[in-house]
């Protein structure tokens, strides 16, 4: 095997050793990455319609509130009331939509299920006192209790998603560790190696050389001729001796020639 072969094997498993670490590493990011998105995509957004939805049943509940105890208000303080309302139940409506399509946890599918049966009872009701029918008495009997009890279910909702974005950081997070002590172990383990290479190759490159350059000294000396050259560069020794048989006993040089 040639010198030249050798050196590009070993620069090959230098290069072996670089790219199995980027690979690692690359795939690990990636998918902590991919586990950290998955977070903030579903959990996220269903924290994101619950709050909306919180906001939303205080619009309407106010505007309720107004059409029971403010019923002889007309003009424009009744029609913001009646604005604020259809806001407030489009961007409910809205976002219960939204939810309703975005079920990741356990028991969510069951509370959402709660929260579309609360929210057209409260609408009901709504609907009712809006109209003028027994406001006073189905606000404070029917409406106030369904109002909390819609709450309730909203923020279970909440609560479920809140759970899973605290337990899957916790994953994250070991996932992380476990990550980050793989890559010591084997960033120890490929740097070893290298070491191993860095030792070993350029030892044994020196030893080839300085052995050839230490038999043509001893075949020089055998030979009676005298060559006295101090440096520690095995390669000018090497050339060097060469060229001194070469003129020692007159041999052509076939690269002087076809250069001449």
């Amino acid at each position: 095997m040639t010198i030249k072969t050798k050196l590009s094997l070993g620069l090959g498993f230098l290069f072996l050793i670089i790219f199995a670490l980027a690979a690692f590493c690359s795939n690990h990011v990636g998918k902590l990455a991919k586990e950290t998105d998955n977070i903030l995509r579903n959990n996220y957004n269903s924290l994101v319609y619950s709050r909306d939805m919180f906001s939303a049943l205080d619009d309407m509940k106010n505007s309720i509130s107004s059409f029971v105890f403010n019923s002889s208000d007309t003009g424009i303080k009744s029609d913001y009331y009646h604005k604020l309302f259809e806001s407030g139940r489009a961007m409910f409506e809205t976002n219960l939509k939204s939810e309703n399509n975005n079920i990741t946890e356990i028991d969510e599918k069951e509370t959402v299920e709660r929260l579309n049966r609360d929210y057209e009872m409260f609408l009901k009701l709504c609907l009712q006192m809006k109209n003028g029918v027994n406001g006073n008495l189905v606000y404070f009997n029917d409406f106030l209790p369904a109002c909390e009890k819609l709450k309730e279910s909203i923020n279970s909702i909440y609560n479920i998603n809140m759970q899973a974005v605290v337990r899957k950081s916790q994953m994250v997070k070991q996932d992380a560790a476990s990550f980050f002590h793989s890559m010591a172990v084997i960033a120890i383990f490929c740097v070893l190696l290298a070491l191993g290479y860095f030792w070993y190759f350029p030892l044994y490159i020196s030893t080839s050389f300085g052995y050839l350059s230490q038999r043509i000294r001893n075949l020089l000396k055998n030979m009676g001729i005298a060559f006295d050259i101090n440096t520690r560069d095995e390669a000018f020794i090497i050339l060097q001796a060469i060229n001194l048989i070469e003129n020692k006993w007159g041999v052509k040089n076939e690269d002087k020639g076809r250069a001449a």
